[in-house]
Order: C-alpha cells, then structure tokens, then sequence
C-alpha cells in the first residue's frame, strides 16, 4: 500500500493533512525558499519554476503531503517507505517495511505545537494505515527544532555521528539519526 491509496485528509485537532498537489506550489515556495528553512533541505532551488520542476515528480508526489491549518498550507510532511536491510534468504520479508521522515514548516507557525501533531500523526498513518514497523528521521545535528521534535514525538536517538554530513556551505557537520518501532509508539506517545 502507498500514501496516495490511503482516505484522504486525515484530520487532527486542528490540523487537516493530505497528498500535495500542483495547487499547492505557491503556499510551499513561500516558505522553502526562505534561508532559515532552506538552510537545512537536501536541496535547495534557485527559482519557483526549479522548485516546481522537483517537486512535482512522481516520486517526490508519492512521499509528500501537506499540513493545512484552517485550509492553509503551513508545512509539508514526508514519508519514504523503503526496504529494511536483510540477508539475501529473508530479502522478501524486509520489502517496504520503513519509513524515513521528513519535515519542513513555515516559520510563521512555528512555535505552537502545530510540527508534532503532525508528525504524531504522520506516525499513526505509518503504522496503523500502512503498516509498517519502522521509522527512521535524520538531520543535521546543529538543527536542533528538527531532533527536538524527534524527541517530543517519541523517536529514540540511535546515531550521533561526527563530522560525517556535508551541509552545502562546505561544512562538515555532525548528524544524528532517530528511529521509532511500532511496538514501541504506545510508550513514546505519553510524552
């Protein structure tokens, strides 16, 4: 199963998620393009017309969706489901069974809770709908609002590493790397 064949939105208390589509362009640009968010992306676009061009790819539409507070885009969520490592005689059983996270928001609404009910949620669709067993979120470790929220919604922090991601202003930043199993989320909800 993939997000897209999932009911569509699925509702918080104040939140309404749902895949991205083509209309959502301007809403996203308005606040990705911004230095304090862009700063952290895998990549940045240099203009609203490169922007639509990556992100409205089958494969980036398959693993995004958008986060609408009163019919308003304030962020946009990502959820990559992808293969477990395995040994090649159990290779089957370890197909599509993780998911690695991703956020952004606009700055704008930041600050009041808006990023971890979302990502809450994000993570019940995870396990509940699709039914996966992992979860996976990386950042940079200097971007502390992004492993904050990993903690405040239950991710353990599994790696720290030292030097290791190369941030596009030829700095070599430390990482780290956060997961979650689905037998752990009751435990990790009560925070």
């Amino acid at each position: 199963m993939k997000l897209v064949d999932l009911t569509w939105p699925a509702y918080t208390e104040r939140l309404a998620i749902r895949p991205i589509d083509a209309g959502d362009l301007d809403d996203l640009w308005a606040y990705r393009r911004l230095e304090p968010v862009n700063r952290w992306l895998s990549g940045r676009s240099v203009d609203r017309d490169d922007f639509a061009a990556k992100i409205l790819t089958p494969e980036h539409l398959d693993k995004t969706l958008v986060v609408e507070l009163d019919g308003v885009v304030i962020g946009d969520l990502q959820l990559d489901v992808v293969d477990a490592w395995a040994q090649a005689e159990v290779a089957d059983q370890a197909k599509r069974t993780q998911g690695q996270l991703g956020w952004c928001f606009n700055p704008d609404h930041t600050g009041r809770g808006y990023a971890t009910e979302a990502v809450r949620e994000l993570i019940r669709i995870a396990f509940d709908e699709l039914g996966l067993r992992r979860l996976e979120a990386e950042c940079f470790a200097v971007n502390e609002p992004s492993w904050r929220l990993m903690e405040r919604v239950g991710m353990r922090r599994e790696a720290y590493t030292v030097g290791e991601s190369l941030h596009r202003s030829g700095v070599w930043h430390d990482g780290m790397m956060y997961a979650l199993l689905a037998n752990e989320r009751e435990t990790a909800t009560r925070h």
